[in-house]
């Protein structure tokens, strides 16, 4: 029964150091890259898709960025000012940030997303 509560202890004692040095070497410095398109009244839902599929490779192709989540607009409030989509990306650096909006394939999503944008908007913030 001793070699048991001692492995436990063990255990327990090797994973919360674990937990410790993951935070030790990511202190959670979390930067969100938002932007949010208004699409031309001439894009067809067919082109919007492009965009959004095309977007949503970004993160594949472009090292840095930690997470990607979208959607379209649900606020019942009217304020969005014909925004429409929202996309977040989270990276942990200025400088992971900086070498994707630099990247040649966001160049290239630029492109592909060019002809049916209206109006975009762009907010980072590092999460407090």
């Amino acid at each position: 029964m001793k070699i048991k509560s001692t492995f436990a202890i063990l255990l327990l004692f090797s994973m919360l150091l674990s937990v410790v040095n993951t935070q030790a070497a990511n202190p959670g410095k979390v930067l969100r890259h938002v932007v949010m398109f208004k699409f031309k009244e001439s894009a067809t839902p067919a082109n919007i898709k492009l965009v959004e599929e095309a977007f949503a490779k970004l993160p594949q192709k472009i090292g840095g960025i930690q997470s990607y989540e979208w959607g379209t607009n649900s606020s019942p409030e009217g304020l969005n000012q014909g925004l429409t989509h929202c996309f977040i990306l989270t990276f942990t650096s200025d400088k992971d940030r900086d070498a994707y909006l630099i990247h040649p394939a966001h160049k290239e999503f630029g492109k592909i997303l060019g002809p049916y944008l209206d109006k975009v908007t762009v907010v980072d913030f590092w999460v407090k």
